[in-house]
């Protein structure tokens, strides 16, 4: 009987062992995928010619990303990874499987990359096989430069591993102010840390410290309904890990639309 019971208890011990190493296994990226730092099986292929055309624009509405400072180190993500713009700005590590295909450059090494597009759907294709982009598919759409620091152009698509990683950026972060007198809409670009702004609030010398939430329209432009002319605006960033940094009368009382104005911080 002793025995059967020591048999039992050590049963029910490698039964709770089992269940915490489970546990362990899949709550490493428990959080949603776009935010994955352990390297993650996805796929990859390139936007354009040498040209890099095909990087200028984007969803995320950065315009000119070399004027940016994103120069040709960018990425298109497909919608799952995409999230709705908030993952703009966002920065990547990629490395292409060598073990699974003949097309990676076997000494690579790994390559990082900004944010800057989105990815469309192709839902008249099967996800594997034209419709890279499909959800719940991730996947890096790459500017053709970037793509070939990996592997072969003619291997069009290839299996690789991504995880985020903090941006690196040279200078402060910038506020581009568009819109007109009764509404302001703010591009934020040049974000280090984390890079994906998700909140963005506004507060002008004349409103007494009253924060005012701008709405995301698209990307990372974000609106608000007011008229600040003639008036000092400060911001208040909120990224997706969560910090936040205030940049203080960083838009001057002279400003106009259509320019540009850069903080003397960054996360």
């Amino acid at each position: 009987m002793d025995s059967v019971r020591i048999l039992m208890v050590r049963d029910l011990l490698s039964f709770n062992v089992l269940l915490i190493l489970i546990f362990a296994s899949t709550s490493v990226n428990a959080g949603p995928v776009y935010a994955n730092t352990e390297w993650t099986d996805s796929h990859a292929t390139f936007n354009d010619g040498n040209n890099a055309q095909g990087t200028m624009g984007g969803a995320c509405g950065y315009g000119n990303i070399s004027s940016r400072g994103y120069g040709l180190e960018t990425t298109a993500l497909s919608s799952t990874l995409f999230n709705s713009g908030l993952t703009c700005g966002a920065c990547f590590e990629i490395k292409c499987k060598v073990e699974n295909s003949t097309w990676c450059f076997p000494n690579a090494g790994s390559i990082k990359v900004t944010a800057t597009d989105l990815c469309p759907a192709n839902p008249a294709m099967p996800t594997n096989n034209g419709g890279w982009c499909n959800p719940p598919r991730t996947h890096f759409d790459l500017s053709y430069q970037m793509f070939t620091r990996l592997a072969k152009a003619e291997g069009a698509i290839i299996p690789v591993q991504f995880r985020r990683v903090p941006c690196v950026k040279v200078g402060g972060i910038r506020f581009t102010m568009n819109g007109n007198p009764w509404f302001n809409l703010v591009l934020v670009s040049n974000v280090a840390g984390a890079g994906n702004v998700v909140n963005l609030q506004m507060k002008s010398s004349e409103t007494n410290w009253f924060w005012m939430t701008a709405r995301q329209i698209s990307g990372q432009y974000w609106e608000l309904n007011q008229n600040l002319m003639g008036q000092n605006i400060s911001f208040r960033v909120t990224l997706g890990n969560g910090k936040v940094m205030i940049a203080n009368n960083v838009v001057p009382a002279n400003w106009n639309f259509q320019q540009t104005f850069e903080s003397d911080i960054n996360f």
